[in-house]
């Protein structure tokens, strides 16, 4: 059974840890706020600019351009992996290196369209599959899980090696060169969707090659939009920006998926600290009651003693 010290060390340590949780609680409080308010600045320009996209490509007789083009078959699969560069936020990056080992099931689904985490894949991974991509990790915890797995790895960079918009160009760059140049097939991106502060999903989507008869239509009724010089020349300049607005609204969303896993998992962590706390003050106290009870009965025993 601990002693008295034993247990007062723990608790020692306890509140030390607990103070620690607390100031990352408030830390990622104050993180995800600025996050998620340069994800909603982000949004209307993300949005029209997909909107665009989909009007161009209605617009445009034909285009030559390698975004709309089929990858060449027997090039390996391009996955960007997008995680924290940091940990001590639940599972948060270890359900996105996870979800990104069944990309080959999950790249079934054409551009810009996601697949959410558990969406009909089992848990088993084809070490053939696997092996055939090629991995473009952005986050330090990408770049570390990657390493272990089969494939090429082909990029890694930390999600803070840069401004998010000046990375994005860098990742859309390097994976437009290995796409065009029939390195790769196609480009997925793996990353973690904000559903809620609770709530953190890994998704996959196909970005490129689009696939303009399987986008979704808007409904209602739109607007008439006239492009100039001509829609085939504005979707040739749009498209790459395109690649790296998507990077980009991506990088937003993980900062602010992995700040919100982090406040839920410090709020848990500081909550479970204060609970022990409280069970060891009381083992504490019923230790100390003990001793001092011991220490009466010897008293007593010892004057009766001399008494006797």
């Amino acid at each position: 059974m601990p002693t008295v010290r034993d247990l007062r060390d723990r608790i020692k340590s306890l509140k030390n840890t607990q103070q620690i949780t607390k100031a990352m609680k408030q830390v990622a409080a104050a993180k995800i706020r600025r996050a998620e308010i340069a994800q909603r600045q982000a949004r209307p320009y993300a949005e029209t600019m997909f909107a665009m996209l989909h009007d161009l490509m209605e617009a445009a007789g034909s285009i030559d351009h390698p975004f709309l083009r089929p990858g060449k078959e027997d090039a390996r699969k391009g996955v960007i992996v997008m995680t924290a560069d940091k940990g001590l936020a639940g599972a948060f990056n270890s359900n996105i290196i996870r979800f990104a080992q069944e990309v080959p099931r999950a790249s079934l689904f054409r551009a810009g369209r996601e697949e959410p985490y558990g969406g009909g894949m089992t848990g088993k991974v084809d070490v053939a599959q696997t092996f055939s991509h090629a991995w473009y990790a952005v986050g330090t915890k990408a770049a570390k899980a990657v390493r272990r797995l089969d494939g090429l790895v082909a990029f890694e960079t930390p999600l803070s090696a840069a401004p998010k918009l000046t990375l994005a160009r860098e990742v859309a760059a390097k994976v437009t060169d290995d796409f065009v140049a029939g390195n790769i097939s196609e480009i997925v991106l793996v990353q973690s969707k904000l559903v809620s502060t609770m709530t953190q999903r890994p998704l996959s989507r196909t970005l490129v090659p689009i696939v303009a008869e399987e986008r979704e239509r808007a409904t209602g009724p739109r607007a008439v939009v006239e492009f100039a010089p001509s829609p085939e020349a504005v979707l040739k300049l749009l498209l790459p920006k395109y690649l790296e607005f998507a990077l980009f609204s991506a990088m937003l969303e993980t900062d602010a998926a992995f700040y919100a896993a982090q406040l839920v998992a410090m709020t848990n962590a500081t909550e479970n600290a204060g609970k022990l706390i409280d069970e060891l003050t009381m083992q504490m106290n019923k230790a100390r009651q003990a001793a001092i009870t011991k220490e009466l009965l010897e008293i007593v025993s010892g004057a009766e003693a001399l008494v006797g």
